[in-house]
């Protein structure tokens, strides 16, 4: 089954507890402390394997969850970080965040990789609190929490030629004759559902990955049919080949069909009207195709070199080939762009976020929130009174106490953080 497109949740890993100890070796006085760093959590990657080519891996399993680094040990000891969870995805993969719509990573080359989740840093242990002041600290940091994001993943097939065109046009034929490749062929409409690609080769060395894929029909750029399916993959590609019914056997126009075409490869994508595009008169061995394409080049009105083939009796297709394989000469290899589209990796610059925000319940308590107030309160240990003073510090630091004040906070008000419940003290 092809599958290409996901959405999944992915949690890169916590980072370890940082340890509270101290040295009690014999004959070692004033020991000190010796109370470790916890480890760094691991980060959530995705690597692109050349011989993947759908997105069935996460079909079944939506959630990814990394491991946390290992906790801090005595005399010192740092411990372990996590191994980086690595996910293999095809050639031509998105991701884009599900909340932000923001692309993540475009992923194209073999072995190419991107941190999806980024793993949380590991706590510091009571060593690193030494200080003059506190020679002999009792505070130390609980690891950081992990990203955790839920994430769309869409596959664009890579493919140096595109071939679009009605449903029942005959572009599986034409891909079945001109290389080794193996689609359904019928004759319905949407007979090829999903993309398939075969590598042609010219026979003078030269070679191109052809990819005929689902059908196209009116409104597929709002999404009627298989619309998105299908743009989504032709975005890849370098050169267009129109492939259109001359001989016009379900009754429609052709030159219609190749306007209608035209009109929603620009309307999904401006870049895809722009493509170079080489049209060719399919099904010439009936008796209607050769009328037909007199009337086609009449409204055409263009000088635009039509290829007339047959892909049952192979007439014309090794001229076909060597036009194809000259003009992506010509066509440099496409990196992606990076401004082009919402759906491009775009570094943007994202405002400050506060450090934390106040407000109030029905009931009068005051409840806190913001991502940095947060990130403290799960990096603290309130098991031990040293580490609560020093969260209280902290909190005051950020001006917090004021905050509250200004909102009206007065003694004895109950403040909630989280699933920590406080009492406000002038």
């Amino acid at each position: 089954m092809f599958v290409d497109q996901a959405k999944v949740y992915v949690k890169a890993g916590d980072g370890g507890n940082g340890l509270v100890a101290f040295r009690r070796e014999k004959f070692v006085p004033m020991g000190g402390p010796a109370g470790g760093d916890g480890g760094n959590g691991a980060d959530v990657i995705f690597e692109v394997d050349e011989g993947l080519n759908t997105l069935m891996d996460f079909r079944y399993n939506r959630h990814f969850k990394a491991k946390r680094g290992e906790n801090g040990m005595s005399k010192s000891m740092h411990g372990k970080n996590a191994e980086a969870l690595v996910l293999s995805v095809p050639p031509g993969t998105v991701v884009i965040d599900e909340e932000t719509e923001e692309v993540i990573a475009d992923l194209t080359e073999h072995k190419q990789r991107a941190v999806i989740a980024k793993g949380g840093r590991g706590g510091r242990g009571n060593v690193r609190f030494a200080s003059p002041k506190n020679p002999a600290p009792e505070i130390a940091e609980n690891g950081e929490p992990g990203e955790e994001k839920n994430i769309r993943i869409e596959l664009k097939v890579i493919a140096d030629v595109g071939l679009v065109g009605f449903p029942s046009v005959g572009k599986s034929t034409l891909l079945s004759v001109v290389s080794a490749a193996k689609p359904k062929i019928a004759d319905y409409h949407f007979t090829t559902l999903a993309p398939n690609l075969g590598v042609v080769d010219t026979g003078d060395g030269r070679s191109f990955v052809m990819a005929d894929l689902p059908g196209l029909i009116e409104g597929a750029s709002e999404g009627v049919g298989l619309g998105f399916q299908f743009l989504r993959h032709v975005e890849r590609t370098r050169l267009i080949v129109h492939v259109i019914d001359m001989a016009a056997l379900d009754g429609r126009d052709p030159y219609e069909d190749y306007v209608t075409i035209n009109e929603e490869l620009a309307s999904y994508n401006e870049r895809l009207k722009n493509l170079p595009q080489i049209i060719v008169a399919n099904k010439m061995e009936m008796p209607e195709a050769q009328e037909n394409l007199v009337d086609f080049k009449e409204k055409l009105g263009e000088d635009i070199r039509i290829f007339e083939v047959s892909a049952i009796t192979k007439q014309g297709l090794k001229e076909l080939i060597y036009e194809i394989a000259d003009e992506l000469d010509t066509i440099p290899k496409r990196e992606p762009d990076m401004t082009e589209r919402d759906e491009t990796v775009v570094y943007r610059h994202h405002k400050k976020e506060d450090d934390f925000h106040i407000t109030r319940n029905p009931d009068g308590s005051f409840v806190l929130h913001g991502e940095k107030l947060e990130r403290l309160f799960k990096m603290t240990d309130f098991t031990r009174e040293e580490s609560q003073q020093r969260f209280a510090r902290q909190l005051r630091g950020m001006g917090v106490d004021n905050a509250l004040r200004e909102r009206g906070a007065k003694d004895g008000d109950t403040i909630h953080l989280l699933d920590l419940e406080f009492e406000f003290i002038e």
